[in-house]
């Protein structure tokens, strides 16, 4: 198999998840108060979570501002 057969596939992934990784990242900025962990804790979980670790921020980390 060839790499070149899977870039459709694997290029959309890697912006979308770099798009939710950043927009995470800044909610998580602007944002007064969290849920469950404190806010460097919630970081390590968008960077290092890959794909799911910005939708579980987003489903359950975000607090009430």
């Amino acid at each position: 198999m060839d790499i070149e057969q899977f870039l459709p596939l694997i290029i959309p992934l890697v912006v979308i998840q770099l798009g939710l990784m950043v927009f995470c990242l800044f909610d998580l900025k602007n944002r007064e108060s969290v849920r469950h962990l404190p806010k460097w804790g919630w970081a390590l979980v968008i960077i290092l979570g890959e794909l799911v670790g910005p939708i579980v921020y987003l489903f359950i980390g975000r607090g009430d501002s």
